[in-house]
Parts: C-alpha cells; structure tokens; sequence
C-alpha cells in the first residue's frame, strides 16, 4: 500500500504538469456545461421531451469525461512507458508493472470523479439541476462505464506498437464517439442513418447508460446498452491479457 501511495503521488505530478488531462476532462466538460446552461437553460432537448438540454446533456458530459481519461490518456501513457522501457525496467525492481496500470487507473478515475463533482454542482447551484433517478443506479452505471472505457484504452495502449500508433487509434476511436454518440446532439434528434452509426459506438451506450439513470428511465431502457458495455469490457480485458506487451 505504501508503494502505491508513493507511485500514486509521483505519477500524479506528472500527470498534472502535462496539464492535458486537467484542460480535457475537467475543464472542457465544464465549460460546455455552463455553455449549455447559459444558451439553452430549461429548453425541452427536443420537441416533445420532457426533459431539458441539460437533464440530457449531464449524462453525456459525465460520459465524455471517462472517455477522455480511458480512450485517450491511458493507451497513450501505457504505450509511452513501453517505449521509453520504462515498463521493462520495472520488471527488475520489486515493483510489478501491474502496479503502474493499477496506478494509471486509479488516476484517471479520479480525474473523471472530480469531473462528475464539478459537472454537478455547477448543474445544481447555477441552473437548478436535479437528478430524477437514483443515485445508486448512476453510480452502478457510471462505474460500469467507467470499466468499459478503461478497458477499451487499455487493449489500445496494449497492442499499439508505439506512442505514435496509440495516438491515432485512441484519435480514430475518441473524435467519431464524440461527434456521433449523442454527445453533441441528441440522439433522439438524429437521422436514422446517424443513428445507425452512433449504436456501434461504445460512448453511445455509455451515455444512455447515466442519462436513463439521470432521468429517472425504466430500467428497461438501460438494460441492452448496460449489456453491450460489459460484454466490451470483457472482450477488451481479454485482449489485454492475451496481447499486451510490455516491452
């Protein structure tokens, strides 16, 4: 545990200097919350919904806040530890290189629990959000997407062959989810053939995961794209193990 701490406030450092994560997974959300807040308030997300641009779009920030974490930051420090045999020279030491992924992890979830904080009660204090579901069903959810993500930047990180390759397959993964998944306009509003593409995408899943359960939604209404993420998280971890390298 102490080996953790230290490596956890080493890493940590390192990560805050590069300042990426700090612009991209908690500034950036926050910032297109008050955006949206500011220029929509209490509009209806689309005509006939019965709840807001905002009710919808905190799911989806809190969703593109892990995204950004799993999909873009962890393969790219995973890939850039190999490469710099940073991962080989571990292996002599008493410290196990699970022990750096163990710590990554926890970094990136604890910059996308910050983001969560933040998102909701800059919501709640500035535009009057409540969330009409449970808690504990966001959390379950969350955490689920949280392991999806996680797991599809770590089988990136694991088989690209350097820093260069990770960063446009994480590039090629994380724009197209951002743009398609509902992220920017809800889904309901989209033309059936976008609609098409934005159900293959994990991050799609992921959002109607939180936003059934900040809406209050049938649990019905989460139950195929809770699948869909577990069954990911599953397929990803086992490639992880059965081809990830660490030099």
């Amino acid at each position: 545990m102490k080996t953790f701490r230290v490596m956890l406030k080493t890493e940590l450092k390192l990560s805050l200097r590069g300042m990426d994560m700090l612009i991209f997974a908690i500034i950036m959300p926050l910032v297109v919350l008050l955006i949206i807040g500011m220029i929509f308030g209490g509009k209806p997300a689309f005509e006939g919904a019965e709840y807001t641009f905002l009710d919808q779009s905190f799911g989806a920030l809190a969703t593109i806040s892990i995204c950004v974490g799993g999909v873009m930051g962890l393969p790219l420090v995973v890939s850039d530890y190999r490469g710099r045999k940073i991962l080989k020279r571990f292996r002599a030491t008493p410290v196990s290189p699970v022990m750096i992924l163990i710590v990554q992890v926890a970094i990136y979830t604890l910059y996308s629990a910050i983001s969560l904080i933040l998102l909701y009660l800059t919501a709640n204090m500035f535009f009057g959000f409540q969330m009409r579901g449970s808690f504990v069903h966001f959390l379950g959810g969350y955490i689920l997407v949280i392991f999806s993500m996680f797991s599809l930047g770590m089988m990136v990180g694991g088989i690209a062959p350097d820093t260069k390759s990770a960063g446009v397959i994480a590039s090629l993964l994380y724009f197209p989810m951002l743009i398609f998944s509902g992220a920017t306009l809800p889904y309901e509003i989209m033309p059936p053939a976008f609609q098409t593409v934005a159900n293959v995408l994990p991050l799609t899943q992921g959002i109607k995961i939180l936003k059934a359960a900040c809406l209050g939604l049938p649990p019905e209404n989460a139950a195929v794209p809770a699948l869909i993420m577990a069954a990911l998280a599953v397929i990803c971890v086992t490639v992880s193990f059965l081809f990830f390298k660490w030099e």
